[in-house]
């Protein structure tokens, strides 16, 4: 069967999630108003003026604070009700966070309150103020803005989605700030023991090289007693390691350089960096059990199925992305995110292949991005793919985009069709409750939060999924209780079996596509 044609996509000169025509067509021009404010730190400025332009209150400052805000909303509605405004919107001039407690007072009054870009002002303002900017010409910008249909609309998240987007930027805040300091912790481990890093394969992953440098601060300690002192020095202070690492280090210290003669205060400065680094460790690992008990309770869980997907990267994409019903389709998600090549067209010159989009949400690109690069390591398919591309002579960048291009598509048909589907991707078998189960279980989360997860996540499993997820916990329920000793998974795996409605491993179950 021949597949339908996508509908002609429809010319638009305004926002659709801006348009205010109908509006104005139905109560008439002269009684539809737009208040416009233009927000600094601590006040704005506001005007109030119909749809011609006829200024209804002349520009005025106004201090953010809850007194003089509800004075000046009540002399909007006096102005309203006495130049007979029928409709009214209020067009707030994006910054930051400080235009917030200007917008949440309006929303306390039920206003229509719409926002308007920078950006977008500013090219509204630069036609008839070319040479000027001040806050009254910022004013008749943001106005003319909302008028046709650039003030857009901001979709309410849900508590959870508004939650779970703080946790993953601050933790992408903590872990920028945490690679800071292991570039410092390493610079200053290099002046005090020059060449003892690279004994290590993982200097960070090592239980013994940041406390063992901690302890004895330069060469001098392990060479002058040799393996014996060494091995004294690794009892007394409860550092475990191998023979092979216990030879590394001893080799280190016979052919280490003079150290920094600054010795005893750079030891203070990396011990203080790395108390530092520790603290900030133990705060991501608990952020990333905040997040993973959000993402359990939306549907972004499902999309721990495709290999090379953790629980933190899945976070991070929910947390930018918010509600799926806000995207009408997949192109929506990377549009937002500015992953598509700009054009230039004129005449019968038409270059549609230009450079990313500048203007995009760069939160969301760098998740999106960051998936890609996980799914060209990790991820089969994607992997053959991208080796193909090269051999094509295809940029490296060209090929992460392809990736969370094709990424998108996938997410939208998991996430917005609550399903999972076969695809090339899934070749290897992911299972969604096995991989947040052993993400809490590296992490050391209590047994009661990790089975809330693993409850929620059920919740957003498709019923056919039921039985397929069952296999692998039933498996590692036999392999868990064939070891001594006290075994939490088993007795948390049973009650995650009975949730799933299954009682003993049966074979996986296949899914057709379509919805659940």
């Amino acid at each position: 069967m021949a597949r339908s044609r996508r509908p002609a996509r429809k010319y638009l000169i305004q926002k659709p999630n801006g348009q205010v025509t109908q509006r104005v067509q139905a109560v008439g021009p002269e009684h539809f108003g737009i208040l416009c404010f233009d927000c600094a730190k601590a006040r704005s400025k506001f005007m109030l003026a119909n749809f011609y332009g006829s200024v209804l209150i002349a520009p005025q400052t106004v201090a953010h604070t809850r007194g003089q805000l509800q004075t000046t909303l009540d002399q909007v509605g006096q102005a309203c009700a006495r130049h007979q405004l029928a409709d009214l919107i209020v067009a707030i001039e994006r910054t930051g966070e400080y235009h917030r407690p200007v917008q949440r007072a309006c929303q306390q009054r039920h206003l229509d309150t719409r926002l308007v870009h920078p950006l977008t002002s500013k090219q509204f303002r630069l036609p008839a103020d070319p040479g000027d900017k001040t806050d009254d010409t910022d004013l008749a910008a943001i106005f003319r803005a909302a008028l046709n249909g650039f003030g857009l609309v901001e979709p309410v998240w849900p508590e959870d989605y508004q939650q779970l987007q703080l946790l993953v930027r601050h933790r992408r805040d903590l872990v920028h700030k945490t690679t800071t300091l292991c570039c410092q912790i390493r610079e200053h481990l290099h002046a005090l023991m020059p060449g003892y890093a690279e004994c290590f394969s993982d200097l960070w992953d090592s239980a013994l090289a940041l406390p063992l440098a901690r302890v004895t601060g330069s060469a001098e300690p392990i060479r002058q007693g040799g393996g014996q002192n060494l091995l004294r020095l690794l009892t007394q202070h409860q550092l475990g390691t191998r023979r092979d690492s216990v030879a590394k280090i001893l080799a280190w210290a016979e052919a280490a350089p003079p150290a920094h003669p600054q010795h005893a205060l750079l030891l203070q400065i990396l011990g203080a960096l790395d108390e530092d680094r520790l603290r900030k460790n133990q705060e991501i690992t608990a952020l990333e059990q905040r997040c993973a008990h959000y993402l359990a309770g939306t549907p972004y869980v499902l999309l721990l199925v495709i290999p090379g997907i953790n629980v933190v990267s899945a976070a991070d994409v929910a947390g930018e992305l918010g509600p799926i019903a806000l995207y009408p389709h997949a192109n929506a998600i990377t549009g937002r995110a500015g992953l598509m090549p700009s054009r230039y067209q004129s005449d019968r010159v038409d270059r549609p292949d230009g450079p990313l989009r500048r203007r995009a949400n760069r939160r969301l690109r760098t998740a999106l991005v960051q998936i890609a690069d996980n799914l060209i390591a990790c991820n089969h398919y994607f992997a053959a793919k991208a080796v193909h591309w090269h051999r094509q002579g295809k940029d490296a960048r060209w090929q992460r985009i392809k990736v969370a291009k094709a990424f998108s598509r996938l997410l939208y048909a998991m996430v917005a069709g609550r399903q999972l589907f076969p695809h090339p991707c899934r070749q290897e078998r992911h299972y969604i409750l096995h991989k947040l189960m052993e993400f809490h279980r590296d992490r050391h989360t209590p047994m009661s939060l990790t089975l809330a997860d693993l409850d929620a996540a059920t919740q957003q499993l498709p019923r056919s999924a039921y039985a397929t997820e069952a296999q692998p916990l039933a498996e590692r329920l036999k392999e868990v209780q064939h070891r001594k000793g006290p075994q939490p998974l088993a007795d948390l795996i049973p009650i995650v079996l009975a949730r799933l409605g299954v009682r003993s491993v049966q074979s996986p179950a296949s899914e057709a596509r379509g919805p659940s």
